[in-house]
């Protein structure tokens, strides 16, 4: 039982090693950077960093990203203005005041 055990153990240790000598890994991007990259690059009609990001995440991961960016810019843009998320929302969408 311990040679398993003991075994298992250097194998961890080799691969733990040999993890180290292959020099660092790029993180991977996250949701919400892909959101920002990818909602920035539509507001500058960037197809190329639009196709980009969106090979970053999974599109149910950046539709959720996108999603939680625009409910908190319009929550800080309400803020700003002091008026409600609604009046806000409807005015960025060109909608008439509900």
């Amino acid at each position: 039982m311990w040679r398993t055990v003991r075994g298992i153990g250097s194998r961890v240790i080799r691969g733990l090693r040999a993890g180290e000598r292959s020099g660092p890994k790029e993180r991977p991007h996250n949701l919400f950077e892909a959101a920002a990259a990818y909602v920035s690059a539509c507001a500058e009609d960037d197809q190329d960093r639009m196709e980009e990001a969106a090979g970053w995440v999974s599109p149910e991961a950046l539709s959720f990203g996108v999603n939680e960016l625009a409910c908190r810019a319009v929550a800080a843009l309400a803020r700003e203005r002091d008026e409600s998320p609604g009046a806000v929302a409807r005015a960025l969408l060109g909608l008439p005041a509900a």
